[in-house]
């Protein structure tokens, strides 16, 4: 009877035998990591350019959004810690727009002036005389 209990073990073990010493399988080759990945930075090229399409499309198709139309800043001065004066020129119309946090309001609408053609520190000294004009007036007619 003990010997019969043996017999299972040993038998297992003697089929089990020719697989212990059978040749191990091959190594992947070494190309295999590298392959991986490529595959990875491609993968992740292809959905960063998915991105850039979608954002380009969504830009081109939205109204309003990317180009400014028929706006140009002119200038614009701080007025204090959240609040400013921005001068935008609408076709031949400068708009002076009060900025604040709660919103954005007209102060002033006024053709543009004929010399403001031509840009640069003439066009910025400009705008600071017609903003300190503007400002003298609101503050006569607020008193």
């Amino acid at each position: 009877m003990i010997q019969a209990l043996w017999a299972l073990p040993a038998a297992l073990f003697a089929a089990a035998l020719p697989a212990l010493g059978a040749d191990p399988p091959p190594p992947p080759p070494a190309t295999a990591p590298l392959f991986s990945l490529v595959q990875v930075v491609l993968a992740l090229l292809l959905v960063l350019a998915a991105i850039g399409a979608f954002a380009w499309l969504v830009r081109r198709i939205s109204p309003g959004y990317g180009t400014a139309g028929g706006l140009r800043v002119v200038g614009g001065v701080m007025v204090g810690p959240r609040e400013r004066l921005v001068v935008v020129e609408v076709g031949d119309t400068w708009l002076l727009l009060g900025v604040a946090s709660g919103g954005v309001s007209l102060v002033h609408s006024m053709a543009r002036p004929p010399q403001a053609a031509g840009a640069g520190a003439a066009q910025g000294a400009q705008f600071s005389r017609l903003l300190g004009q503007m400002l003298k007036q609101r503050g006569r007619a607020d008193r």
